[in-house]
């Protein structure tokens, strides 16, 4: 069984207005809270002390636990992403396919830009529809092209552009 991790309001309101200064360490971590990685995925990607870290955020009322899933064997785990998408293209419901199309773009925008662009990605988080996401798609691939180059501002646009 593994955990996944999303941000409270608190969490929310202390990305946006840093009101309660939390020391660099937990707030990277509070970044990469999003709701869909779970424990092991944020083990990866939290450098120090990963386990203490979302605990200790955990404690605090920055993330609460948004669901316990069992842990797909590895095989499962490299069939899901193109289960998930079938499912969405299935499922009829455009507001559930739009929530994880925004949810990847954002994941894949913090992937690429870590700290730097958490304004922005928490812009993301809140739009409701496509209407308020595409402009701020734009803005993505521009903070994209600057820190990473090109290359990988053109690759961000190419999956996210067409929805």
């Amino acid at each position: 069984m593994t955990k996944i991790f999303r941000k409270t309001d608190k969490g929310v309101d202390e990305i946006a207005t840093r009101a309660n200064r939390l020391v660099p360490r937990l707030r990277t971590a509070l970044i990469l809270v999003d709701g869909t990685r779970n424990e092991a995925e944020l083990g990866q990607l939290i450098k120090q002390h990963p386990a203490e870290t979302l605990e200790e955020l955990l404690t605090l009322g920055y993330i609460e636990v948004a669901s316990v899933v069992e842990a797909p064997p590895k095989k499962a785990a490299e069939d899901a992403p193109s289960k998930k998408a079938a499912a969405d293209s299935t499922s009829g419901s455009s507001e559930k396919s739009f929530a994880s199309f925004r949810s990847e773009a954002v994941r894949a925008f913090n992937d690429l830009t870590g700290p730097a662009g958490e304004a922005l990605a928490i812009k993301m988080e809140k739009a409701a529809n496509r209407e308020q996401l595409a402009p701020l798609l734009q803005m993505a691939h521009q903070i994209i092209g600057n820190a990473r180059g090109s290359q990988a501002a053109n690759e961000f646009k190419a999956k996210f552009a067409s929805f």
